[in-house]
């Protein structure tokens, strides 16, 4: 854990595993497609954590046709978005979100969802959403590229060494990593985000 307050300029956010917990939805899904094409679950899942769908597909699926592996990628994304069950937040990412909007603070979301699974699941979880939103859409190489995080740095104006990112899996920091950005990896930095706190001076000092 960072012993000292962190000073960026723009706070920039992975989604799953970061401000808000999908396991469930996210193993169960994966878990059903491995299965129906012989595959081995834990290692499509290890593999998936981070990335974007298509880019699992494409690993796993490679003799398949395009059309035939983006029917299948539709098809996840309709179930991730139309899951039944319960997204909830990380512990502290609604309150830490708050904090964030109210200081006025730059900051956006970098994820691998596309928009509206991004729109659905933070809904869901009942976290604000930042001023700025890098989806799948968004990028032509996902995580572990750096893309996501750099274009969510560009549409900011901040350069990326004066960003503060969040992540959890090995995909997404090799991304911020990649980009050049600051670093906290929740479950590793700190357990969770209840006590992240942005400094009332709302220039970019965020304690841990």
């Amino acid at each position: 854990m960072p012993s000292a307050p962190l000073t960026c300029r723009a706070l920039l956010f992975d989604m799953d595993g970061t401000l808000v917990d999908s396991t469930v939805a996210v193993e169960t899904i994966w878990t059903r497609a491995a299965e129906a094409h012989g595959l081995d679950p834990a290692e499509v899942i290890a593999y998936s954590h981070g990335r974007q769908t298509a880019d699992t597909v494409d690993h796993f699926l490679p003799d398949l046709s395009g059309d035939g592996r983006r029917r299948i990628t539709g098809e996840l994304r309709q179930q991730e978005e139309q899951w039944p069950g319960r997204i909830d937040e990380i512990p502290g990412a609604a309150d830490l979100m708050r904090q964030v909007l109210a200081a006025g603070m730059p900051a956006a979301l970098v994820t691998s969802a596309t928009r509206d699974l991004a729109r659905a699941r933070m809904a869901a979880a009942g976290v604000p959403l930042p001023g700025v939103l890098v989806t799948a859409e968004d990028v032509d190489h996902g995580k572990p590229a750096p893309d996501g995080y750099l274009l969510a740095a560009h549409r900011l104006g901040v350069d990326p060494a004066d960003c503060l990112g969040f992540e959890d899996a090995p995909n997404g920091i090799a991304a911020a990593r990649a980009a050049g950005t600051q670093l906290l990896v929740v479950g590793r930095d700190i357990p969770d985000l209840t006590t992240v706190r942005v400094g009332g001076d709302g220039h970019g000092t965020v304690n841990v």
